[in-house]
C-alpha cells in the first residue's frame, strides 16, 4: 500500500474512535519512516504515542500518535499477500491510544519522561545534562531505552580500548572502547543496518561505588563506527 493510501486508511479509522478515548490527542499522524526493533530481527515498530506537553496534571497531557508506514511495509513485504493492512493499522492505532490513556493515569512517569526528553534536548545542544537521565525514558528491553527518536543501550564501562560486542536488530557488531573511560561515555553508532529514526547510543557506564555519592560522574561522547560479526 502506497504512503498516501494508507494515510487514507489511518484517516478512515481514526474517525471509528469514541472521541472519550481521544482526549489530548492532539494529532493522528502517518510517518514515511521505518523503525526496526533494537533488540529483534524481522521486528518493526509500527506506531508510538509521543506525549508533548502537561502541566503537572497527567489528565490534562497531550500527545502525538504516530503510525510508521515504512514499518508497514516491511512487515507486508515479508508477509507477502498475507499481510491484513487494515486489521494491523487498527490494532496499532488502538494500542497507542491506550498508552495515551496510560500515561494520564501515571503523573510519575509522565514527570519522569518529559525530564529525560529535555535532558536529550540538552544533550543535543551541547549543554551540561545528566549522563544517565536515558535510563528515564520508554524501556524497550533490559539496559534498552528510547528517549525520543533516539535508542541507549547500556553497558557497564569498559577496559580502555576494549572490543564490545553488541546486539541490534537481531545482528552482532563489534566496536572500540574509548581509551579513556573515566565516568560515563555515550558512543553514536554509525554502521548498523537498520538504523533508528534518531541516534542509536552506546552507553558505557562505570559501575557506581561509594565515591560516586560524593562526586559528579562525567560525561564522554563520540562517534563509533560498528564492525558486523554477522555473515
Amino acid at each position: 500500500m502506497r504512503l498516501g493510501d494508507f494515510r487514507e486508511l489511518v484517516e478512515r479509522l481514526a474517525r471509528d474512535i469514541p472521541p472519550e478515548f481521544q482526549g489530548g490527542v492532539v494529532s493522528i499522524e502517518v510517518s514515511p519512516k521505518t523503525v526496526p526493533d533494537p533488540l529483534h530481527r524481522g521486528v518493526y515498530t509500527l506506531g508510538e504515542c509521543v506525549p508533548l506537553q502537561w502541566s503537572g496534571d497527567g489528565a490534562d497531557l497531550q500527545s502525538r500518535v504516530i503510525l510508521y508506514h515504512g514499518s508497514f511495509a516491511e512487515l507486508a513485504q515479508r508477509g507477502a499477500s498475507g499481510f491484513d493492512w487494515q486489521k494491523e493499522a487498527w490494532e496499532t492505532l488502538t494500542h497507542e491510544l491506550r498508552h495515551h490513556l496510560e500515561w494520564r493515569a501515571n503523573e510519575t512517569a509522565l514527570e519522569a519522561y518529559d525530564w529525560a526528553a529535555e535532558q536529550n534536548i540538552l544533550r543535543g545542544e551541547g549543554k551540561p545534562f545528566d549522563p544517565v537521565f536515558f535510563r528515564s525514558g520508554n524501556r524497550l528491553g533490559p539496559g534498552v531505552y528510547k528517549v525520543d527518536d533516539d535508542v541507549f543501550i547500556e553497558r557497564e564501562r569498559a577496559k580502555p580500548g576494549e572490543e564490545l560486542e553488541l546486539s541490534w536488530h537481531g545482528r552482532r557488531y563489534a566496536v572500540t572502547a574509548p581509551q579513556q573511560t573515566r565516568g560515563v561515555w555515550l558512543l553514536t553508532l554509525e554502521g548498523l543496518a537498520n538504523p533508528p529514526a534518531g541516534d542509536a547510543i552506546l552507553a558505557l557506564v562505570q559501575r557506581p561505588s561509594l565515591i560516586d555519592l560524593f562526586r559528579k560522574l562525567g560525561v564522554g561522547e563520540r562517534v563509533a563506527s560498528v564492525e558486523p560479526l554477522d555473515a
